[in-house]
């Protein structure tokens, strides 16, 4: 028997059996991504889910991709193994159309619009946020399937971790905090290093004389180091706090007959000064910066992103039972493309983003609701305007009705606008207008006591203006398409002794409005699930399952839908010691994400952890 058919045994094993455990007590849980101020999470008008750094541990993961791909709504897609480009979809909408955070700095490309997931290591995060719907009236332009906001680690003792599994995958961080009444700090590094697989198969070449495939069948690995840094000092009422996140990486690629390299930098650095003025006033300013490098040497161009934050926000208590949230930002955004080829042309451009927004919180009783606006200068195409409105309504002790609508509008990223294209195909177009959408959602909760709970989002978005580069004959950046997505959410989670069971159901349709046509890999439906078992305090186990549809990919290519089962442990060998065993994808699936690139077979991880 293989050590992995072991592992798989000893975890079904342990899930059949063992000892009860009492149901624990929960406290709510508070997140701050929805409104930008902080509301416990079954108070919140949105649809938000928070992953904690417990979860995270639980999962024993590899990296982001397993932690996400379970959530609903949200799907992820990656070309090849760790390292590999990923994508992540949000509500069914394009992977631009998410707002990505890190400590509440914008971390998405100013070139590109996308952020770099394969570059953020999972041990380097602390707890995720996930806002389900457009939040363009607090948070300005990018936010129209949602706001994802990840909160670097924060340490309060020394830490040590290491890892090793299939691929030749090893990582391992250390770090130190410490805390009193007046604050604290956290720093700790890390790095990864993955042999990979081959990211591509022969699927990927147009036919055996194509002149550009770029397959290649010798494995494709990635290597990382970084760290994370944040502090913060009580200063009266106020608390002044710093953080930063730092990833250097270099990612190997298919590129036919011989293969390339790519060397990337992510960086966000934020201080904010929060606190309150008063008994009725709490506010926070923020200050942050982010950058995003990324040299191709086999392509003989690189390209730099820096972005540049300011905000204020103030939460003011008007009464006992409203609220308004206002403040301000301002974007300061820069993008250069590097190109020694010959083939396209470098450009250096920046433009200028401010904002204002305004929201008014009444809860009364069993109703609540909230209004909010926000308008946005562009030096580049002008204002927009986005506005929102939510009620939501408690007829009974365990049972809450919501109903909402809002605009949302993503800006042209710098490639769509300024980008020379590659000889003169797919260039840029300056008078592109932004990206605008509506959406209508309506959602139903029950939760008859604290171990129990059933949810369901049901959500109809409409975008206009969608930008894609099929201008003419050279394939201009224009504005062309609409994009309708209706869907429903249907979540659950229940807990009783020592089991725990959370399930999530997603089914939408994602589809050009004008055609028809399913958008790109995107699945109409997903189910997935996990299964925990406690015994004692020492030993848990779980199993995770997930299932997704059929799936449309370039180039007319269809993608069969696929489930996997994985399995997960952890042990606690006293206080301090931790060990826990991940087996992935247990009956060795074949399954594809995207068109013409592979995905991991069966695979497991071992994880130690020292945390006194």
């Amino acid at each position: 028997m293989s050590q992995q058919s072991i592992l798989a045994f000893s975890i079904l094993l342990a899930l059949a059996g063992g000892a009860q455990a009492q149901d624990a007590v929960t406290q709510p849980t508070i997140e701050v991504t929805a409104s930008r101020v902080a509301e416990t999470v079954d108070a919140s008008l949105a649809d938000v889910t928070v992953i904690t750094r417990a979860d995270i541990d639980a999962s024993n993961a590899p990296d982001l991709l397993e932690v996400l791909r379970l959530q609903a709504g949200v799907d992820v897609v990656r070309t090849g193994g760790a390292g590999e480009q990923t994508n992540v979809f949000l509500r069914g909408t394009n992977s631009n159309h998410v707002l990505v955070l890190i400590d509440g700095v914008r971390v998405a490309s100013s070139n590109t619009g996308a952020f770099a997931w394969e570059n953020l290591p999972l041990d380097a995060v602390q707890r995720i946020e996930i806002v389900r719907g457009p939040r363009a009236s607090y948070w300005g332009s990018d936010a129209i399937g949602g706001v994802i906001q990840i909160f670097t680690r924060r340490l309060t003792g020394p830490h040590i971790a290491a890892s090793y599994g299939s691929y030749r995958s090893a990582d391992g961080s250390a770090g130190f905090g410490a805390r009193d009444e007046n604050g604290g700090f956290s720093v700790q590094v890390g790095a990864r290093h993955v042999g990979g697989f081959s990211a591509t198969n022969p699927g990927i070449c147009n036919g055996p004389n194509d002149a550009y495939c770029i397959y290649n069948p010798d494995d494709n690995g990635a290597q990382y180091h970084g760290g994370t840094l944040s502090g913060d000092y009580r200063l009266g009422a106020q608390t002044l706090s710093a953080s930063l996140f730092r990833s250097e990486g270099t990612q190997n690629f298919d590129n036919g007959a011989s293969d390339g390299i790519s060397h990337t930098l992510d960086q966000a650095i934020g201080a904010a000064l929060e606190g309150d003025v008063n008994a009725a006033w709490h506010q926070r300013f923020a200050l942050g910066t982010s950058r995003e490098d990324i040299d191709t040497p086999a392509f003989a161009d690189a390209y730099r992103s820096t972005r540049g934050q300011a905000s204020w926000t103030n939460d003011v208590t008007l009464s006992a039972t409203q609220h308004l949230i206002a403040g301000a930002d301002a974007v300061h955004e820069r993008g250069i493309s590097i190109d020694t080829s010959g083939f396209g042309a470098p450009y250096e451009k920046a433009r200028d983003i401010a904002g204002a927004f305004a929201g008014w919180r009444v809860s009364d009783g069993a109703f609540d609701s909230e209004l909010a606006a926000r308008y946005d200068h562009n030096s580049q195409f002008g204002g927009a305007f986005s506005g929102s409105a939510a009620a939501g309504w408690r007829i009974a002790d365990a049972l809450r009705l919501t109903a909402s609508f809002g605009t949302a509008f993503r800006a042209p990223d710098l490639n769509e606008l300024y980008s020379p294209g590659y000889g003169g195909d797919y260039a840029g177009n300056p008078a592109l207008k932004p990206e605008r959408s509506r959406t209508l959602e309506i959602g139903a909760e029950w939760t008859p006591d604290v171990a129990n709970r059933l949810a369901l989002h049901a959500f109809s978005t409409r975008v206009h203006d969608l930008i894609d580069f099929s201008g003419g004959s050279t394939y201009q950046a224009i504005n062309v398409d609409r994009a309708a997505i209706d869907g429903m959410e249907l979540t659950h989670a229940w807990r009783s002794g020592a089991w725990a069971l959370t399930d999530s159901v997603t089914v939408q349709n994602p589809r050009n409005a004008d055609s028809g046509a399913q958008l790109l890999r995107r699945p109409k439906h997903k189910l997935s699930s996990l299964l925990e078992r406690a015994f004692g305090a020492r030993l848990s186990a779980g199993v995770e399952f997930l299932a997704d549809g059929p799936r449309q990919d370039v180039g007319g290519a269809s993608l069969p839908g696929y489930a996997l089962l994985n399995l997960r442990a952890d042990y606690r060998l006293n206080a301090a010691w931790r060990v826990g065993a991940r087996l992935e994808n247990l009956f060795d699936r074949d399954y594809v994400l995207a068109h013409g690139y592979n995905t991991p077979g069966r695979a497991g991880y071992l994880t130690v952890t020292w945390q006194p």
